[in-house]
Parts: C-alpha cells; structure tokens; sequence
C-alpha cells in the first residue's frame, strides 16, 4: 500500500517517491489513481477546483506522466471532467447521487456481509481484518483521512470477497470511489472519527463468531455514516 500523510490539518499530499516505486504492483499509474481517488473521497480537493498534473507530479514527488495516465483514469470514471490547456476540473456529487450510492450498497454489502457472518471466516482473514481495523483507529486519530479511506476500503472489500461474488465486490468498490465523506475531516480534528472506526472491530468480530444478527445491526449503522455523519450531517438514533 502506497504510503500517504495527508492529514485533516494540512491537506497536504506528501508521497514519498521511494514508497510509490518500491511497491511492484500495481503500476504507479494505478497507485496515484488510487491516492486521488481516496482524496476525493476524503473531500480534500473541492467541487470546480481545478487539478494540474504538473502540481501534483510535484506533490507526489512523480514525473507528469503517470499522473496524467491517472487522471484520465478519474475522468473515464466521472470524478473529474478535462479542461483543455488548463487541467482536470473534479465533479460534484450531489446529496441525491450520495443517498443512491448508499442504497444500492445496502442493497449488496450487507446480505453479503450476513452471508459471510453465517459461514465464518478463517483464522488468517481474522487476524489480518483485525490488523487493518486497529490501522483504521490509529489513521483517524492521526488524521490521516487519505490513508484511513485507504485502510477502510481494503477490509470492507476484502471481506466481501469472501462471499464469492467478485462481480459484487468490483460494484462496491466503484459505488465506494463516488462517495463524498467531507465530515471526515470535522470528526478527525474533534477526535471523534475514532469511534466510528471502532465499529470495524466489531464487523470482524461478527464475521468470526458467525453472529449474523450483529452483523445485519453494525453494517446497517457502519453504512448509515456515509450520508451522516462522515458526509457533515447529523444522524438519527434510537
């Protein structure tokens, strides 16, 4: 996984170019679509902003052209639209788009989920789903928002596949990169993205034990944050 110590107090991308070409895969080009796209995720690049290549070439500490292979990648996938001569404009997402990203992941991810808590999962997949969620808590409290999307999308999706349906988890991992979680970085400078990272515990936890009952209640919750409180809005309990 590609280093990255963008933070919620700097918004600053620094790569360094010995963690992006140390890594045999993927290639570079898909290493800085995959920083870009948690990025955007993150919210750390605004609506209309417009990217240039040679900037962030110079963030990542990368020549130009894997960036610009990078962001035609992004922009085949709708997250940023060309502007000629200029750069990469990003898209907005609107609430409406967020609220039916939201509802066909329910849709896949939490039967899905359930499936996986009924079978269990094995000692090797519990031990490194435990690890990733501990590195969740650690990046959210360090506010390292870019690298905590990263943490979070390898343990939900690596969980997934363990139902056996790859065409699921390649929907899931596309419906996930149009998600907009801009309260992300309101909940890391109030020390409070902790406790929801704390539920990826409990995720694997109901895989391990085979409590699907549990697992039905925490992804339900676990994915009622991305339009609450992870998108800036405040969430109904009880």
């Amino acid at each position: 996984m590609v280093e990255d110590t963008r933070t919620a107090q700097t918004g600053q991308v620094r790569v360094p170019m010995a963690a992006l070409l140390d890594a045999p895969a993927p290639s570079l080009r898909d290493q800085v679509a995959a920083q870009l796209r948690h990025a955007l995720i993150a919210g750390d690049f605004a609506p209309g902003e417009v990217l240039s290549a040679p900037s962030l070439a110079a963030e990542f500490g990368v020549s130009a052209t894997p960036v610009r292979e990078a962001m035609l990648d992004l922009a085949n996938e709708g997250h940023v639209s060309p502007i000629r001569y200029k750069g990469y404009r990003v898209t907005e997402v609107s609430v409406a788009t967020r609220r039916q990203v939201l509802q066909l992941r329910s849709l896949i991810e939490i039967p899905l989920m359930v499936d996986v808590a009924r079978t269990g999962i094995t000692a090797e997949m519990t031990r490194r789903s435990t690890e990733l969620a501990e590195q969740t808590i650690q990046a959210a409290a360090e506010g390292d928002l870019v690298r905590f999307i990263g943490l979070d999308m390898e343990l939900h999706l690596g969980l997934l596949a363990v139902a056996g349906n790859d065409i699921a988890v390649r929907h899931v991992r596309s419906l996930r990169a149009m998600t907009r979680l801009t309260g992300l970085k309101d909940l890391a400078a109030k020390n409070q993205l902790t406790d929801t990272a704390r539920e990826h515990h409990q995720i694997v936890e109901a895989a391990q034990s085979r409590d699907a009952v549990l697992m039905q209640e925490i992804m339900t919750r676990h994915l009622g944050h991305v339009t609450g409180v992870w998108a800036g809005q405040q969430e109904i309990t009880g």
